[in-house]
């Protein structure tokens, strides 16, 4: 195991997936293993063909209720006409289940419908879309992003609903919800001044800005390249993992902000924007906050490296994210 839980051993995540199934009638499939990093997912089949994706939670990251949370949620974006994975209920119509692993203790288990689709692209790679597809896409993502937007607004969660906030603590106060990035063990002196600074000014931005108002509240949190699936009938949104409450000005900068350095980003930019608010109004004076969003976008980043410098490649990006980041700091500042 990792310092977070995470399961090493295959066999085992192989033998907690085996008995996860039988709570969703699902003996007798074998789990096909598609990513074991941070969580492990396996896709599966049932009699019929038709494809899910089973996740085994990692330890310590939500908890309980939050996970359960994450999921009425998911579930309330699906039956919206949200394209994303709907969880299924267990025999018990319950969505998660708790299985006893030898080595690792409790670990927490969904199982989720299978979407189809490519993911828009990765990080750190050059866009594969070409001419005017790529600002059509953009403007779906939009248009896609505002709709979770109002079914949230839309949505009253049951009691005892608990989702991470990506709020000013959770973003700037002394822990945030992905580490001190100021403390990042790779940045020179001048580095982690400007930073401290950067992050100074988003704590004095962002005490001005509340979480009562039409732009405040559930987001995805998360809105990358490979989180953005691209399919035959429109785009999808996964992982929700991040998910919980947040300026929608987060939603926006997480989807722009590892396209800045596109040949035609003002016109991502543009038509993104265009397409979010053909469904949600967006003031000018929100609009004149997405610099700063971004800003905050990038420092996150630092500070999910620091905690995870000992995962597979990700000491390697940290370069990298050290770069966009002081890169957007001075665009701010």
């Amino acid at each position: 195991m990792t310092g977070d839980g995470q399961v090493t051993d295959l066999n085992e995540v192989l033998e907690i997936a085996v008995t996860a199934l039988k709570h969703w009638g699902l003996p007798e499939q074998q789990p096909e293993l598609i990513q074991h990093r941070e969580n492990t997912v396996f896709r599966v089949s049932d009699s019929s063909g038709e494809k899910f994706a089973l996740r085994i939670h990692r330890q310590g990251y939500h908890t309980e209720s939050a996970l359960k949370s994450e999921l009425d949620m998911m579930a309330m974006l699906a039956d919206g006409g949200l394209g994303i994975p709907a969880p299924m209920p267990t025999n018990n119509r319950e969505y998660c289940v708790e299985i006893q692993s030898n080595n690792s203790g409790a670990r927490m288990v969904d199982l989720l419908s299978w979407l189809p689709g490519e993911p828009l692209g990765k990080t750190g790679s050059p866009l594969g879309l070409q001419g005017k597809v790529r600002q059509e896409v953009f403007a779906d993502i939009g248009r896609e992003m505002a709709r979770l937007h109002n079914l949230a607004d839309n949505w009253h969660p049951p009691s005892g609903f608990s989702r991470p906030a990506w709020d000013r603590d959770g973003l700037v106060g002394e822990n945030p919800f992905w580490g001190r990035f100021w403390d990042l063990e790779e940045l020179t002196g001048g580095q982690r001044n400007l930073l401290i600074s950067a992050r100074d000014k988003l704590r004095a931005e962002l005490q001005v800005l509340t979480t009562t108002e039409p732009d405040y509240g559930i987001i995805h949190a998360d809105l990358v390249r490979e989180n953005i699936l691209i399919g035959t009938d429109g785009i999808r949104f996964i992982d929700f993992d991040d998910s919980g409450f947040g300026w929608r000005m987060f939603d926006i900068a997480t989807a722009l902000l590892k396209n800045n350095s596109e040949p035609d980003y003002v016109e991502l930019e543009t038509a993104l924007i265009t397409g979010y608010r053909e469904r949600r109004t967006l003031t000018s004076e929100s609009l004149k906050q997405l610099p700063l969003f971004l800003m905050a976008r990038s420092l996150t980043y630092l500070g999910w490296a620091k905690d995870r410098r000992n995962e597979p490649g990700v000491a390697s990006r940290i370069p990298r994210l050290i770069v966009s980041a002081i890169a957007e700091c001075e665009r701010v500042l």
